[in-house]
């Protein structure tokens, strides 16, 4: 109004440079780690890591400072520490201050991951995915998450075998999209992870070769997939347990296919489990102490809640 700067009244002009106005939320959140305390953390289990952790460790920090644009894939039955794995990776890349995104196919695998998400609320994929050909996630190039997505250094997606093949191609068509590039996943680190023994996709009133269809196994970007594999059972390795070793060897025949079927069916005979009468002493066995947990839900192994806690504790009803 007075024809004069601010700088003529001793003020500080203001930066109207939009480089320097941060207003991405979803930016910012990841990138609020508490640096101090993931460095520690790394320095702290980094040692506890066996040799199959530890080539995985390495081979994916290597792809990351190479930029190569791998797409992997972590085959690890339950107990191999997969978990553990994914947490320790997560946290020297955000300790660095760098994106590392962390998804599951399930709420409760979400939850098990440090800073995880359900895949359809981070990359808002379609509820269709079974009855469309190419499905797009709904994520605009100019939006806040797109900004995310472009810096990211790597995405981990836990509990992958659950998803529907068309999902990880609805995130590859997103990638390449957001950030202009034509290599697979748009050139990011993608780590999917997850165990073909377990729960396949589930395709409402479908056959089995529907099913197989779904896998992410029949997609086609399947044959550009880097696989990894964990098989050390840590509880096994840890414990000294020889019962739970049989167990766990067991569940890999069984998923293996190895198990002669009857009826599609496997018979108890094959697994050596413990017999109880009735369901209520079924509880106490599985979930000891739970009426003593109370809403300290922490001092509860949640460990317990998962397909494979259950299983490992396997117990018929007479």
């Amino acid at each position: 109004m007075s024809g004069k700067t601010l700088l003529q009244f001793g003020l500080h002009s203001p930066t109207r440079d939009e480089r320097f106005i941060v207003t991405n939320r979803q930016y910012l959140r990841e990138l609020a780690y508490d640096t101090v305390y993931l460095t520690k953390v790394v320095a702290e289990n980094v040692p506890k890591l066996n040799l199959e952790q530890r080539k995985v460790y390495n081979e994916i920090l290597n792809s990351i400072i190479s930029d190569s644009g791998q797409l992997y894939f972590l085959d690890a039955p339950g107990g191999t520490g997969k978990t553990f794995l994914i947490n320790l990776l997560l946290a020297k890349i955000r300790s660095e201050k760098n994106i590392a995104i962390a998804v599951a196919s399930s709420g409760i695998a979400a939850t098990l991951i440090d800073g995880g998400k359900t895949a359809h609320s981070a990359f808002k994929l379609p509820l269709n995915l079974g009855y469309s050909e190419s499905p797009l996630c709904n994520i605009s190039k100019q939006s806040d998450m797109a900004h995310v997505l472009r810096e990211t250094k790597i995405i981990i997606w836990d509990e992958c075998t659950m998803a529907h093949k068309n999902a990880i191609e609805a995130l590859n068509r997103l990638l390449k999209d957001i950030r202009d590039c034509d290599r697979i996943m748009g050139g990011v680190i993608v780590l999917l992870a997850g165990d073909f023994r377990q729960t396949l996709p589930v395709v409402p009133r479908g056959t089995r070769a529907d099913e197989v269809k779904a896998c992410i196994k029949s997609s086609i970007l399947w044959p550009s997939v880097k696989v990894l594999s964990l098989t050390i059972n840590m509880r096994v390795h840890l414990q000294l347990n020889s019962k739970a070793e049989e167990f766990s060897k067991i569940l890999i025949d069984i998923g293996d296919g190895q198990i002669p079927e009857e009826d599609e069916r496997i018979n108890v005979s094959y697994i050596n489990c413990e017999t109880v009468p009735d369901l209520i002493t079924l509880t106490d066995k599985i979930y000891p102490n739970i009426d003593k947990a109370g809403d300290n839900c922490s001092s509860w192994n949640l460990r317990m809640c998962s397909p494979a806690g259950v299983l490992s504790g396997l117990i018929t009803i007479a």
